[in-house]
């Protein structure tokens, strides 16, 4: 008993001691990356007339005041199969982390084993020991007890490999909101585009009645003798034209629709008749004209999931560095081993085993150099991509504005122009009915008028697009930790 008295107080002078020595930990301290950027050149677009308050950029899709596309992105949110992977992936990152970080405890584990062995008479032992009176051919032999071992973390690699791995999956983390916030800007996208088609579609539908209504006219006209085959022509020909327009607005529609359902994680089709009846397309709300660069570091997904990853490297450096320093290790049994079962739980079978271990890679420097070398051109790489991240942000905000803002600048134009076309259309049916001038002018006032209208609905649908690409640009559709 003094014996195992002596190990067991050896054992915990020598946990003592690690534990100690646990207080270092090698290789650099990570400082965050602290990039200085200039206030955006561009700016949100000026506040509506209506006094409506600036869309949060945490749920910026309510701020279109549009039920149906809050259901869309909802369900996206809830459905799409992206954002499940990117999920997975969150928990596969943090089991690994929960895996490193359990490397710094001891292990602990049962054995158990019943074993049966038949001695050869014919081998180097049995044929020398088979003379010997108390020679037993058939062996039993049964053990049982708890072994454990515990690799003491004395330069603090393991530590510094247990925070890359939380580091990694936190980068991780990031990732699944930065696919949180492709979805939900892809599902209002493909959504707003729907509405500009169906949209588009009633100006064709439109424009097809006015057309037939002119090639009727144009028909009484000849029959009363006050036109030409010539102009039934024309006029017949600007009514397939507006026709015309109507497939490929369709296809589109079709795209955009599959689009939304694959998003929603449906089979294309599924949700279509929810969205069939045309519905007006959303007024943009204000954008939040408080935004600064350096909000884009604490908002955007992207920036975030790279400066964890330049974290990660930084403590890897750490981790391959301990590799200079030796590493201890302590394992140790405690149970029972008896060549007979009814033996095995008795004084007399006890056993207690105590190991302690040194590993050092004294002779193998050279290959840690390498390592360390390449942790530190690892560290240098993710460092580069952090601030690649940042300049591409700033990049994809100041675009946006710009896209934006010159979007809802040619949508006015367009307005503007479409008031002066539609009067000149008007007055051309008229002078045409009164006989002052040809068909050919009242065709070419309206076609352009068609033109015009047709790109006003693009244009409103691409002014709320434009809005949109400025909530993804500024890392909205989440709440960062405040």
């Amino acid at each position: 008993m003094s014996s195992f008295s002596s190990l067991f107080r050896a054992t915990v002078s020598v946990v003592l001691f690690s534990i100690f020595l646990q207080s270092c930990t090698v290789g650099p301290k990570y400082v965050a990356p602290k990039p200085v950027l200039m206030p955006f050149h561009n700016h949100p677009a000026a506040p509506s007339d209506d006094g409506a308050p600036a869309a949060t950029l945490d749920h910026w899709w309510t701020g279109f005041k549009d039920p149906m596309l809050v259901t869309v992105i909802d369900r996206a949110l809830a459905q799409n199969l992206n954002l499940v992977a990117a999920l997975a992936r969150v928990d596969e990152a943090s089991a690994a982390a929960a895996g490193a970080g359990a490397r710094l405890k001891p292990a602990a584990e049962l054995d158990g084993s019943s074993t049966f062995a038949r001695q050869s008479l014919q081998g180097n032992f049995g044929n020398v020991a088979r003379g010997v009176p108390s020679f037993r051919r058939d062996i039993h032999e049964y053990s049982v007890g708890p072994a454990a071992s515990w690799e003491i973390d004395l330069a603090g690699g393991l530590r510094r490999g247990a925070m890359a791995a939380r580091e990694d999956a936190e980068a991780a983390e990031a990732d699944h909101i930065g696919t949180r916030v492709i979805v939900t800007a892809d599902a209002a996208d493909a959504y707003l585009q729907v509405r500009g088609y169906q949209a588009r579609l009633v100006v064709a539908q439109r424009q097809i009645v006015n057309d037939e209504h002119l090639v009727q006219l144009v028909k009484n006209r000849y029959d009363a003798g006050a036109a030409t085959q010539r102009e039934i022509a024309q006029a017949q020909a600007l009514l397939e034209q507006a026709r015309a327009t109507v497939p490929m607005l369709r296809v589109g529609l079709e795209r955009q629709l599959n689009r939304l359902d694959v998003l929603m994680g449906a089979q294309p089709g599924t949700y279509a008749r929810e969205l069939s009846p045309a519905s007006e397309i959303p007024a943009v709300p204000p954008l939040p004209a408080d935004q600064q660069p350096t909000d884009l570091l604490r908002r955007r997904p992207d920036i975030i999931a790279a400066e964890r990853r330049v974290a990660a490297s930084n403590d890897r450096i750490g981790a391959v560095i301990a590799n200079y320093y030796p590493k201890i290790s302590l394992s140790g049994v405690l149970g029972f081993d008896s060549l007979t079962a009814e033996h095995l739980f008795t004084g007399s079978a006890f056993q207690a085993v105590g190991v302690g271990g040194l590993r050092w890679r004294l002779f193998d420097f050279g290959r840690i150099d390498a390592e360390v070398a390449q942790a530190r051109g690892a560290n240098a790489e993710a460092l580069a991509v952090y601030r690649q991240a940042v300049l591409k942000a700033a990049e994809d905000v100041e675009d946006a504005l710009s896209l934006l803002s010159q979007t809802q600048l040619y949508a006015a134009e367009l307005r503007s122009a479409s008031q002066s076309l539609l009067r000149a259309r008007d007055l051309a049916e008229a002078a045409y009915r009164a006989g002052s001038i040809t068909l050919t002018d009242v065709l070419d006032a309206d076609r352009e008028l068609l033109t015009v209208q047709d790109q006003i609905d693009a244009s409103r649908a691409d002014v709320a697009r434009a809005a949109v690409t400025v909530f993804r640009a500024l890392g909205g559709g989440w709440e960062p930790p405040r």
